[in-house]
């Protein structure tokens, strides 16, 4: 019993304890936030500026240091500010979207809260700073998150340091201005900076420049879970052994062009939920054992080097919601599994090598929003009943040949889809009238038709009114454009192309097309008739090209004050080329109005600081001189004003353009010499192409503009210019980027042929100054211009020889020297160093001697030689004797249409000079009063004049 008594009375003092110790706490004031700390947090505060225009885009959340007040003890209570509860240090900082603008190094306060835990300054503007380096003085830190924030520069070793770790985030420091990477990790590399990190659990460093391999330590790292890597020049093989990890669940690598790898064989359990390996270079199959990803959500693998079928068990993947396979060389047929994968909102498989029917099972879809199965070689099925072909009107199709009949009715059932993109398929896509359906229709966003040989516009985009993007190009629909499109999508329209069809006309639309947001509009080849539409103020992409129009342009034009490309050309538009053309807003870049019946002068007044790349008046009646104003257009790229009827000596203030690659000048009334520019003057410094051919100018070639024209000497490899001259409008419709680039086209003559070019290769260098009345000799200085691939100087007067010089043009392929007056022979040297050689007439010349033999010369035809009298040997009948064949090659300074050598004339006189002297002193000597009766007189009348 005294036990039970003294055990009773320890459970009461105990619990005594408990309570009196839960009393004392209670009554305890919070513990406030250090002092030293607090004074830190206001110096950080001071050291930034909030950034009110960021604040004003919404570019940031709040500013959470405007809570920050100085008169407020307690830290722990400010926003972003977390607080040990026993201690009260500092452990958290989260600062993320607090429109924070500023530097930021090694000596700021923030850097005395040396018990820091968790740091976030994510989405601010940090002014391109260094990354401080006492970041690995913190060393409690367990998550860093500086991602967004404009810091720069080489990532410090002292990160890794921070072994406690778990979240490390450098992601998307990019200068939006010079749309650039600003972090680099190369000293230390990546494997310098983790392989210490061993508690890593999420590691994001995209957009930061790597540019190594992927470090096989990243494979030792097993608590990771998610690794981002877009974007960072990744190189080499991806390690194989991180797929194995055993917590991973994300691998984001898009982006990352040179990086190669495989997928293995999924045989281990693992609890992977993201892959993207968009736009990189992983290669090989699918495996059938993919459907061991079961809790995969997400798989990225667009723009890859994939291949073979894709496997079935790919519909074994119930959690999948993203599926893209788009731009890949996968083959066979599209697996009517997928139609189990009933999460999936999105299915990409555009730009394939797909066959085979569209499965019926992809209608199962539907939580389905977007479906593109764009540019394929899918079949349709023939619809199971005869009487909908009939309906259709469909028995003189050849649909089989063409894979068969599309239905478009049950893909509108799935109430979810909003992007559909069936364009560059092997079918007819058909559509029932459903003016009396009642079930519930898809209201789609985006949905393009492109070469799906429809015969008129789809009924249903009659209740469509949420469209932005509409692609019906290249169909066989003729007619009129129904009126009832001008009261779809009023509202909410941006992209509307309606080119290659059989359209002759706008059925009762207004003057102004309807739709107040569209900006991008083309209705290129059609049979399009009557005025110029025109399109709302929002238009930035006009092409109305290859069609019927006639009447003048329209002033309403002007108003377009974000139109960047405007192109009306080929059609019949007459009348003058308004003034307002000249002084447009600066956003306009490509102007061309090729091939109509315009006429009057250019405007001039073209306005200061416009930005024209790209004008094309060309092939209309434009007459008089060439506005001076012209130079205002700094920007200016390409100017063709050929065929027309221009009367003006030649612009060389054009010269000052420092832009202009392409002048052509062709088929007008341009007269005079061409005056060599005054030296050490820049001229024309980036001209790769000149077309002056068919005018009247005269006087000697240019040899100063040769001598100048430093683009055509040596083109500036180092800026990798793109493939083709074009302009690129990176809109952002819907969801997508369009339009595509905008190609520039010229028309020249190249190897003896008017030929067009529907794009021009940044790398073509031409000269054309055929058809003219240039004379003297073809000067020593054309040798220097050594990335030439055309030249063509036939028609004019042009004397003396061919000089050797043109061997040193090692790029040629095509050369034109007929229809002039050159003498000599054909320097050998053509034929031995002009490799790239296509193209030759040296026809209706004075040329002499052996044609040469060997390498290109071999493939040319008589043609390229007839109508030169003293030229013999292959390719031509007349054989060489055997003089000719001894001949020294002529001088280059031979003159006279007889080519003769200046030391054979001067000898032919001396000779005759003495043998003078020696007769007449003969016959003087002999018959010395016949002389003297004979030439007396003249002297002696001389003399009498004199006196007298």
């Amino acid at each position: 019993m005294g036990l039970s008594l003294a055990f009773a009375c320890f459970l009461f003092i105990v619990t005594l304890f408990q309570f009196t110790a839960f009393s004392f706490s209670s009554e305890q004031p919070a513990v406030l936030c250090h002092s030293d700390e607090r004074l830190a947090l206001l110096q950080l505060k001071d050291s930034f500026i909030i950034d009110k225009q960021a604040l004003a885009a919404g570019f940031c959340a709040y500013p959470k240091v405007d809570s920050w007040d100085s008169q407020s003890v307690d830290c722990c209570s400010w926003d972003g500010i977390e607080c040990d509860k026993i201690t009260g240090v500092v452990i958290g900082l989260d600062l993320s979207s607090s429109c924070l603008y500023g530097s930021i190094n090694s000596t700021s306060s923030l850097f005395r809260l040396l018990r820091l835990q968790k740091l976030n300054l994510a989405n601010n503007h940090f002014n391109y700073s260094l990354i401080p380096y006492a970041l690995g003085n913190l060393s409690m830190l367990t998550y860093l998150n500086l991602s967004s924030s404009v810091f720069s520069g080489q990532i410090p070793s002292e990160i890794s340091k921070l072994y406690r770790l778990s979240s490390l985030d450098f992601s998307n420091n990019w200068d939006t201005n010079l749309s650039q990477r600003l972090l680099v990790l190369e000293k230390p590399d990546m494997k310098s900076l983790i392989q210490n990190l061993t508690n890593l659990k999420y590691l994001s460093l995209s957009y930061v420049v790597v540019a190594s391999p992927i470090p096989s330590v990243l494979a030792n790292l097993s608590s990771l879970t998610s690794l981002y890597l877009e974007f960072c020049g990744l190189q080499g093989m991806f390690p194989l052994a991180i797929f194995r990890l055993p917590n991973l669940e994300t691998i984001w690598l898009l982006h990352n062009l040179h990086l190669t790898g495989y997928l293995p064989e999924f045989n281990f359990s693992n609890k992977l939920k993201k892959l993207a390996l968009l736009n990189t270079s992983f290669s090989g199959e699918l495996p059938a054992s993919i459907d061991n990803l079961n809790s995969l959500e997400f798989l990225g693998l667009g723009h890859c080097n994939f291949s073979g079928s894709v496997p079935s068990t790919l519909g074994n993947l119930p959690n999948l919601k993203f599926l893209d396979l788009a731009i890949n060389s996968f083959t066979g047929s599209v697996p009517p599994t997928l139609g189990n994968l009933t999460k999936l909102g999105t299915l990409d498989l555009q730009y394939n090598y797909f066959t085979g029917f569209i499965p019926s099972e992809l209608t199962n879809l539907t939580q389905l929003t977007y479906l593109n199965l764009l540019g394929n070689m899918l079949h349709g099925s023939v619809p199971s009943s005869i009487s909908r072909l009939e309906k259709l009107n469909f028995f003189d199709c050849d649909f089989n040949r063409l894979g068969g009949i599309l239905e478009m009715d049950p893909f509108l059932e799935l109430k979810d889809l909003q992007y559909l993109f069936l364009s560059l398929n092997n079918f007819y896509l058909v559509f029932l009238d459903n003016s009396n359906a009642t079930r519930p229709q898809a209201q789609l966003v985006d949905i393009g038709l492109r070469h799906c040989h429809l015969r008129e516009f789809p009924y249903f985009l009659r209740n469509q009114h949420r469209l932005q993007l509409l692609d019906l190009s290249s169909n066989n629909i003729d007619g009129q454009i129904p009126q009832w499109l001008s009261k779809v999508s009023v509202e909410t329209l941006l992209f509307l192309d309606l080119s290659n069809n059989s359209f002759i006309g706008f059925d009762d639309f207004p003057l102004v097309l309807p739709w107040s947001k569209l900006q991008y509009l083309k209705l290129d080849s059609n049979i399009l008739r009557g005025s110029l539409p025109v399109p709302p103020l929002s238009t930035v992409f006009y092409s109305i090209s290859n069609n019927s129009l006639n009447g003048e342009i329209p002033q309403l034009l002007c108003n377009l004050s974000s139109l960047s490309i405007l192109d009306f050309s080929y059609n019949n538009m007459s009348g003058g080329i308004p003034v307002c053309l000249s002084n447009f807003s600066k956003s306009l870049l490509v102007l061309k109005v090729r091939s109509n019946q315009l006429d009057g002068p250019i405007p001039s007044g073209w306005a200061t600081g416009n930005r024209l790349k790209m004008i094309d008046l060309s092939k209309n009646k434009l007459q008089e001189k060439i506005p001076k104003s012209l130079m205002e257009c700094k920007m200016l790229e390409y100017l063709d004003l050929g065929n027309n009827q221009i009367r003006d000596a030649f612009p060389s203030w054009l010269g000052s353009l420092p832009e202009l690659n392409i002048l052509i000048l062709s088929s007008n009334a341009f007269y005079g010499r061409m005056e060599n520019p005054k030296l050490n003057l820049i001229v024309f410094p980036k001209l790769r192409i000149i077309d002056l051919s068919h005018n009247r100018f005269n006087g000697t070639l240019p040899w100063g503009y040769f001598e100048r024209w430093i683009s055509m000497k040596n083109l500036d490899g180092k800026s990798s210019p793109p493939k083709y001259m074009h302009e690129s409008l990176d809109m952002m419709i819907s969801i997508m980027h369009v339009p595509r680039d905008y190609d520039y086209s010229m028309t020249i003559t190249n190897k003896g042929m008017e030929m067009k070019y529907p794009k021009i290769i940044r790398t073509l260098v031409a000269i054309d100054f055929s058809s003219n009345r240039f004379d003297g000799e073809i000067p020593e200085s054309i040798g220097k211009l050594k990335e030439l691939h055309l030249l063509n100087f036939s028609n004019n007067n042009l004397v003396g020889g061919i000089p050797i010089a043109i061997a040193k043009l090692t790029n040629l392929e095509s050369l034109d020297l007929s229809q002039n007056k050159l003498v000599g022979r054909i320097p050998m040297e053509l034929s031995t160093q002009l490799t790239f050689l296509s193209f030759l007439n040296v026809s209706h010349n004075r040329l002499t001697g052996r044609i040469p033999g060997g390498g290109q010369f071999e493939t040319f035809q008589s043609s390229s030689f007839v109508g030169n009298l003293g030229l013999c040997g292959k390719p031509l009948l007349k054989e060489c004797s055997s003089n000719s064949r001894s001949l020294p090659p002529p001088s280059l300074t031979s003159s006279g249409e007889f080519g003769l050598d200046w030391k054979v004339v001067l000898l032919g006189y001396g000779c005759g000079f003495l043998f003078g002297v020696v007769i007449g002193h003969v016959v003087i000597k002999k018959k010395r009063n016949w002389f003297a009766n004979t030439f007396s007189k003249f002297p002696t009348r001389r003399r009498r004049r004199h006196v007298l």
